[in-house]
Order: C-alpha cells, then sequence, then structure tokens
C-alpha cells in the first residue's frame, strides 16, 4: 500500500503527526508524554536490574506504561486513523481497478552493464536488544546502524581491517557501546552524549551532559588500518579500549 503513496502523502502525514505532537506539548501541559518518558525510565531502570526480581517487574511495568501512553498520544491516533483511512481506499481501489503486472523490458541501449555485487552488513538495524559482532573470524563491512533499546557490542580482533578508512556509524537512544580495538589499528573518534559516561584508551569522562568528545590516536592521518568511530546517544556510555 505505501509503495503506491505519493511522496508529497507521506510528508503531509508526517507533518501533521509532527504538528500534533508539538500541540499536545504545548497546550496539554505534555499530554501522555511525560508519563511516557517516565514510563521508559522505568524500562531503563529495570533493563539495569533485571537480574533482580524488582528489577523484572519495573520493567514489565515500563513497557504497559509505554504501550498505553503512546497510543494515548493526539500524534499516534491520528497516524493509526489515517493508516486505516489509507488501507480502505487503497483497498477499494484495487477492488475497482485490480493490479496489474506488466513486464517492462529495457532498451538495449539503457541497460546496465556494470556489475554490482550485494553484501550483508555485520549489524542490521534493530530497534530493541544487544547486538555483538561475531566471536569467530569475521569478514569487515562498514558499520552504519541506528537502535533505541539495548548494548552493542563491536570487537574488532576478530576481523581484518582494510587497508583504508574503516567507519562504524552508530546512533541510538538508550544503551551502551562497547569496541574493542587491536594494538596496531589508528582510531579517530566523534562521540555524542546527552547523559552519560565515556571511557576511551584511558580517558575517563564520568559525567557526559549534552557533551561531544573528539579524540584521534597520534598517527591516524598518516597510517593504515585505521576506523573512523562517530556514535551518538541520547543516555547511556561509551568504552573504547584495546585488545
Amino acid at each position: 500500500m505505501f509503495r503506491r503513496l505519493s511522496t508529497d502523502t507521506l510528508n503531509w502525514i508526517m507533518i501533521i503527526g509532527v504538528i500534533l505532537f508539538v500541540a499536545e506539548i504545548a497546550f496539554f501541559h505534555g499530554g501522555m508524554i511525560f508519563s511516557t518518558l517516565f514510563s521508559g525510565l522505568l524500562i531503563y531502570i529495570g533493563w539495569k536490574k533485571f537480574y533482580r526480581l524488582m528489577g523484572k517487574f519495573l520493567f514489565w511495568i515500563g513497557i504497559i506504561g509505554v504501550v498505553f501512553s503512546v497510543f494515548n498520544m493526539l500524534a499516534v491516533r491520528f497516524l493509526i486513523v489515517a493508516g486505516i483511512v489509507l488501507f480502505i481506499i487503497d483497498f477499494s481501489r484495487t477492488k475497482k481497478v485490480p493490479d496489474q503486472i506488466n513486464p517492462y523490458i529495457l532498451p538495449s541501449d539503457d541497460v546496465n552493464t556494470e556489475p554490482l555485487i550485494q553484501l550483508n552488513p555485520l549489524f542490521n538495524h534493530r530497534l530493541f536488544g544487544d547486538q555483538k559482532t561475531a566471536d569467530h573470524a569475521y569478514k569487515w563491512q562498514d558499520i552504519n546502524i541506528h537502535g533505541v533499546y539495548g548494548d552493542r557490542v563491536i570487537d574488532l580482533s576478530n576481523t581484518v581491517l582494510p587497508n583504508d578508512t574503516a567507519v562504524i556509524s552508530i546512533r541510538h537512544l538508550v544503551g551502551n557501546i562497547e569496541i574493542y580495538v587491536p594494538y596496531e589499528v589508528e582510531i579517530s573518534i566523534n562521540h555524542s552524549s546527552i547523559f552519560g559516561r565515556a571511557h576511551i584508551f584511558g580517558k575517563h569522562h564520568w559525567n557526559l551532559m549534552n557533551q561531544t568528545l573528539l579524540y584521534q590516536t597520534d598517527n591516524y592521518d598518516s597510517t593504515y588500518p585505521r576506523v573512523k568511530i562517530v556514535t551518538s546517544l541520547i543516555s547511556g556510555d561509551i568504552e573504547v579500549k584495546r585488545i
């Protein structure tokens, strides 16, 4: 269904959703947003102490609270209604005019002769849950992922880095990031965080509050292999150390 919608239609739906979200904050004293944030805090605390009974209790109470809070937001209700209306319109249209599959043959002059190889990424986008590289040897691919909740562990000692600049880009909301780097690899780090801590090759930042950290090793500009690390967290710790 969404593939048949124009980009303008999707953009207008998103814009209206954002306007309703802002209106709920401005005119309804935050509405369900503050309860959602509170439930998110319960989830975070519960996850940190999940090995205890109280941690499990707080985690699942937070999950239930987030579900109820999110579905009571004006913006979410609008998106649900918009989705139902679009589904009904699309279903009605397909009943009147069934989809036809017409093969399209490219003219010989437009055939793309450049070979392409599709590669499998090391990480897929996972909104919730932990992710880590394999414990055995694996082929390196640049990492570019985002997520909502969970930890990310990347061990570079089990792969062979290219004689160029390898890239690790992680955008995450809540969770910790651990990156293990061999001694012969040069590193550049660009890390931003709203709340959290950072431990980077013996440099410790115990209280990051809306800060950006920039570090690189002495020979990064002239020596290979090297790794460029770009990370951003809302709440969480980052640790980069040699292995």
